[in-house]
C-alpha cells in the first residue's frame, strides 16, 4: 500500500482549518475594533506561542515522568523504531518509556528532526511485537505528518481567549483592553466574544484531532503493510483501559490528546473527544485491509 492521500479526510481536515482561522481572524478584529493595545497582543502571543512551540516536548515528558532510553537500556525498541523510521523515510526520533500499567503511547516534538516517541512499560507487556510495531507506526505518522505542530498552532488564539475571559474582569481588560468602548459595556462584549471564539475553537480543534487520529490510523497501515495488527492493538488497549485503576488514569487524563487511546476515566461525548471511537477506526482499519487484498 502506497501513501496516498485520503481527499474525503484531507477535505475535512482543510474545512476545520478554514473554520478555525475563520474564527480566528474575526475574533483579532473584534479585539482590535474594541481597543485592545496591540503592543499587549504583539507580545503575549509572541511568547506564549514560542514557548508552548520549543517546550511542549519537554514539558510532556516531565509530565508523564518519561525517561529517555538508549540503545543500550532498550535495544529491541530502539531496533524495532529505526526499522520503521526507515520504511517511513523518517529520521529517528528520541525514545523514551514511561513506567507505568496503562497500556499507551504517545509522541511529541515540533517536527520530524525534534519528535520524541514514548511507550508505557504497559503497553510493552501487553501487546506482541506486530501489535507494537502498528502503535509505533501509528506514533510516526503523527511525527510525519507534523501534528503535534499543527495542533499547537491550531490551540493558540483559543488559548488566549480563554485567558481574556479568565482575567477580563479582574484587570479591567487587560490594562484598558475595550477602552474605546468601555462606556458601552466593552468589557462584558469582549468576555462574551471570547468566550464564544474559546468554546466555538475548542470544538474545531477536538474534530482536527480526530481527523489526524484517522490520517496516523492510515500511516500505520501503509508503514506497516498490516491494519489487522493496528486493529487487534486498539482493541486490546481499550479492553484493558476498564481494568485500570480510576486514580491511575485520572492522574494521566490532561494527557489524553497525545495518546493512541484516551485514558478515560468516565463517560464523554464523542464531539468532546480527542479521539474517534474506537469502533469507527476498527471500522475505517478493515476497509483499509480489504483495500490491501485486492
Amino acid at each position: 500500500m502506497k501513501w496516498k492521500h485520503d481527499r474525503g479526510l484531507e477535505g475535512r481536515m482543510l474545512l476545520t482549518l478554514f473554520l478555525l482561522a475563520a474564527v480566528y481572524l474575526l475574533f483579532l478584529a473584534f479585539l482590535f475594533y474594541s481597543g485592545a493595545p496591540q503592543m499587549f497582543m504583539l507580545l503575549f502571543i509572541g511568547v506564549f506561542m514560542g514557548a508552548q512551540y520549543y517546550y511542549s516536548d519537554r514539558l510532556v515528558l516531565w509530565t508523564m515522568h518519561a525517561t529517555i532510553v538508549s540503545e543500550h537500556e532498550e535495544p529491541e525498541l530502539h531496533q524495532t523504531i529505526t526499522r520503521l523510521c526507515a520504511i517511513a523515510d523518517l529520521p529517528i526520533p528520541r525514545i523514551a518509556v514511561v513506567n507505568t500499567s496503562i497500556p499507551n503511547a504517545f509522541a511529541t516534538g515540533r517536527g520530524p528532526k525534534n519528535a520524541v516517541v514514548a511507550v508505557t512499560t504497559g503497553l510493552m507487556d501487553q501487546l506482541n511485537q506486530g501489535e507494537l510495531e502498528a502503535v509505533l507506526a501509528h506514533e510516526l505518522s503523527h511525527v510525519k505528518n507534523r501534528d503535534m505542530a499543527i495542533l499547537t498552532i491550531a490551540s493558540f488564539i483559543s488559548t488566549l481567549a480563554f485567558y481574556i475571559v479568565r482575567y477580563s474582569f479582574y484587570f479591567g481588560g487587560f490594562g484598558g483592553m475595550g477602552g474605546r468602548r468601555k462606556e458601552s459595556g466593552g468589557i462584558i462584549a469582549i468576555w462574551i466574544v471570547s468566550l464564544l471564539v474559546w468554546v466555538i475553537s475548542f470544538l474545531l480543534i477536538r474534530a482536527l484531532s480526530r481527523y489526524r487520529e484517522f490520517a496516523a490510523d492510515r500511516g500505520s497501515a501503509v508503514i506497516t503493510g498490516q491494519p489487522s495488527n493496528l486493529a487487534s492493538a486498539l482493541t486490546k488497549i481499550s479492553g484493558i483501559m476498564p481494568h485500570i485503576p480510576q486514580d491511575d488514569l485520572r492522574s494521566v487524563e490532561g494527557m489524553n490528546a497525545f495518546f493512541i487511546i484516551p485514558a478515560v476515566s468516565g463517560s464523554f461525548m464523542s464531539l468532546l473527544s480527542t479521539h474517534p471511537s474506537t469502533e469507527k477506526r476498527l471500522a475505517a482499519l478493515e476497509k483499509l485491509q480489504k483495500e490491501l487484498e485486492f
